[in-house]
């Protein structure tokens, strides 16, 4: 594991909410973060479908990696305001979402995010978010 897999992870580590959503950091990239969820039933809406939130939670967090990766080792990040489009149920086994910086900045990153549901070899496209982060 390189410096800033190291770096991510450890970070990633120490988010509480991630823990509690079955969260995993799966892939680290310059600019790219992959985080999988799987969709328990405490996290599924009155249909049965995994809730927005998941798919929120999860998009958010890798969008706002994918731009700590580009920053500097002592920075940290946090979203400044991030949309989010649903765009089918999330009805599978787990949620798999990727985070990606779309313009690096110093002050203010804009990055996006798509959400896929998967059952075994099928991935059906759920969610895409896009927004902005800032160092602090």
């Amino acid at each position: 594991m390189n410096d800033l897999e190291s770096r991510i992870r450890t970070s990633f580590d120490r988010q509480s909410m991630m823990r509690t959503l079955g969260a995993v950091l799966a892939q680290v990239e310059p600019g790219r973060i992959t985080i999988t969820a799987p969709i328990l039933p405490t996290v599924r809406q009155q249909h049965g479908a995994g809730h927005a939130g998941l798919a929120f939670s999860i998009g958010d967090s890798a969008a706002g990696y994918a731009a700590l990766t580009l920053m500097p080792e002592d920075a940290e990040v946090m979203t400044v305001e991030m949309k989010i489009n649903l765009m089918s149920p999330a009805t599978g086994d787990r949620l798999l979402a990727q985070g990606r910086v779309i313009r690096p900045g110093r002050r203010v990153m804009v990055v996006a995010a798509d959400v896929w549901a998967e059952t075994g070899d099928r991935r059906k496209h759920v969610a895409m978010l896009q927004g902005t982060m800032i160092p602090v």
